[in-house]
């Protein structure tokens, strides 16, 4: 199992373990449900239509956008499952970033709008 699969899976399992016992809004986790979805498709089929090179491709600014939207989860699944977009170098510099903003921003939102007791 490569670093990235396994990262993606540990932080799968610990956002539905945080949304299970409530320390994570049910809305929020499914938020980064969808959107990790959503993003494992668009990188698939960018990777399709790399492989097929007749089909329009997915914007790069699109793939990161979405991980900045909380997609980076799915994102890093696909990178080490469908090996797309993980060797290039400029790809992954801007991919961290919205990877370091998300994680930051939804924790300033926990922080912000959820009570702790």
């Amino acid at each position: 199992m490569s670093p990235r699969t396994a990262l993606a899976l540990c932080v799968a399992g610990g956002l539905l373990a945080c949304t299970v016992v409530g320390w994570l809004p049910g809305w929020l986790g499914v938020w980064l449900l969808i959107a990790s979805l959503w993003t494992f498709g668009l990188y698939w089929r960018d990777k399709r239509a790399a492989m097929r090179a007749t089909q329009q491709r997915t914007p790069e600014r699109t793939l990161q956008m979405l991980a900045l939207a909380g997609g980076w989860p799915g994102a890093l699944f696909a990178q080490s499952l469908l090996r797309h977009k993980s060797r290039k170098a400029s790809f992954q510099q801007v991919f961290w970033v919205c990877v370091v903003a998300n994680v930051a921003s939804v924790i300033v939102l926990l922080r912000v709008f959820v009570s702790v007791p």
